[in-house]
């Protein structure tokens, strides 16, 4: 075990505890994310590129396909169900994903993930069945799953706390792009024989680019020390924070073994799963936790984002216009450069400020999606046609600016022992949205009308908006050992915002 040099730690803030204060330490003398950082965000983040992809390529697939897979062309309740199946997937891994993180480690996780989409992929680009599309989407759901948790936990425990935000918003970036990319394919080759094909198919080509990067990345800190290997985690951090001397390392290493001291060597399996359950539950900070984490991932999906990127070419083709598949790149590219703007300002504006003040604008922005689509049969149709593409595109860009990526900050909510499965059931939660989105978006349009339905979705991100704004704290800028000690006597969101001000005036 290694000691802890007394002169290492530097004094403690009043807003904090000692148990992290060489953590921010480290924070002070490092200017910029190091090579190590920066390596695995990018490879990490590919499997953000995936999941963007795959949610990209089935909008075009669906308007493509044909009559490829049976006798006649797609019926909304076929496309409903291949939409689906990769959601549900995904929410069925996505209750083992923290387990599994656990067990193997961050990176092993990964590779995992990567096999899984390769055999969803090669089933979907030979389907001459509905049968064999939705199981070929399913298995991809269950990579996609693991690795919706597994990519935004590897960066956030790897990064400093504060490039943090930013490093775990180049995740969100990653999946904006994957749909922009996968939008302008299926522009480009949906008319070719067989293109949708080959709009899946190239899916593989990031899949094995990252399965053949992550070999020669190691594991986080956290993790290894929850594994007792300590020489390991000091080579890491030594390369996370290359001008930090020794003894500091050592005493870093020495504060996160004390506060996330996770098991002891005899304990089972059993006894493993019924306290982590029974800590999550049964302790109020925890409880709180858990509760902002599944509230803003159930607020991501039934808000409607996730059923606009997958069905926005059948919205397009619905209401007129010619090249559906080409209007839709509109909106992917209008989340990719807002979800730019967020990392360059989510640190220094705040994760709570960037939510407050993009959900009014987006909830004004669905309430005029209702309106566009109730006077498409009016007189003035084709400018009513336009209208809706422009408030479709300020629903993606106040969505990308908050919701579309602070939602995915969930694993700086949870101590080490909880960080997995806490993740896990806030990432269900969002799978588990995404599912019953899309599986009802089509219909709910053809039975109670678009404009209704975006109703809906406006209603249910004012009900959000009040939620957040009572329970969801400022976490910029805090150590991740630091949340659980802020949320113990209630959500605090005035003393959130305290310590963020001091923060702010630091930094």
């Amino acid at each position: 075990m290694h000691s802890l040099s007394l002169e290492a730690q530097p004094r403690p803030r009043t807003t904090s505890t000692a148990s992290v204060v060489t953590g921010e330490a480290l924070d002070l003398i490092s200017d910029s994310p190091s090579s190590l950082v920066w390596r695995l965000t990018f490879t990490a983040s590919i499997l953000g590129f995936l999941f963007g992809y795959d949610t990209g390529y089935i909008s075009s697939v669906l308007v493509s396909i044909g009559s490829d897979l049976g006798n006649a062309a797609l019926t909304i309740k076929q496309s409903e169900y291949i939409s689906s199946a990769t959601s549900f997937g995904a929410l069925i891994t996505s209750f083992l994903a923290g387990l599994l993180v656990d067990l193997i480690g961050r990176k092993y996780t990964v590779i995992i993930c990567d096999l899984l989409f390769i055999i969803g992929v090669s089933l979907q680009f030979t389907a001459h069945s509905v049968f064999q599309m939705i199981i070929g989407r399913l298995i991809m759901g269950f990579g996609i799953g693991i690795g919706s948790l597994a990519a935004p936990l590897y960066i956030s425990e790897l990064s400093p706390g504060k490039f943090r935000g930013r490093l775990v918003t180049m995740n969100c970036l990653a999946i904006t792009g994957g749909q922009l990319i996968a939008y302008s394919i299926g522009a480009i080759m949906s008319n070719w024989h067989n293109g949708w094909r080959y709009i899946v198919l190239i899916s593989l080509i990031p899949c094995l680019i990252q399965l053949w990067s992550i070999f020669s990345l190691p594991d986080t800190p956290r993790y290894l020390i929850m594994k007792q290997r300590y020489d390991d985690a000091f080579k890491v951090l030594k390369k996370i924070y290359p001008l930090a001397s020794d003894s500091l390392l050592n005493a870093n290493i020495d504060e996160l073994q004390l506060m996330n001291k996770v098991w002891l060597d005899d304990d089972t399996l059993i006894y493993k799963i019924k306290s982590t359950f029974n800590e999550l539950f049964k302790i109020p900070s925890n409880r709180r936790s858990l509760i902002i984490a599944c509230g803003l991932q159930a607020t991501q999906q039934f808000i409607g984002f996730n059923a606009l990127m997958y069905f926005s070419s059948s919205i397009f083709q619905m209401v007129g216009f010619e090249n559906s598949t080409f209007v839709s790149c509109f909106i992917a590219g209008t989340n990719f450069i807002v979800t730019i703007l967020a990392i360059f300002i989510i640190d220094s504006v705040g994760r709570r400020k960037m939510l407050l003040y993009s959900m009014p604008a987006l909830c004004l922005s669905q309430i005029v999606c209702a309106i566009s689509f109730n006077s498409l049969n009016s007189s003035n149709e084709d400018i009513w046609k336009y209208i809706l593409l422009i408030s479709l595109m300020s629903f993606v860009a106040f969505y990308s600016i908050g919701l579309g990526n602070i939602p995915w900050q969930q694993s700086e909510l949870f101590t080490q022992k909880l960080r997995g499965v806490g993740s896990s059931l806030s990432t269900a939660t969002n799978w588990f949205g995404s599912m019953i989105i899309s599986f009802c978006f089509l219909s709910l349009m053809e039975s109670i009308s678009p404009s209704l339905t975006f109703l809906f979705f406006a209603f249910n991100t004012l009900i959000s908006f009040i939620f957040i704004y009572f329970t969801y704290p400022e976490l910029t800028g805090l150590q991740l050992e630091q949340v659980q000690d802020l949320l113990k006597n209630g959500f605090n969101v005035a003393e959130s915002m305290a310590i963020y001000d001091e923060y702010r005036q630091i930094h």
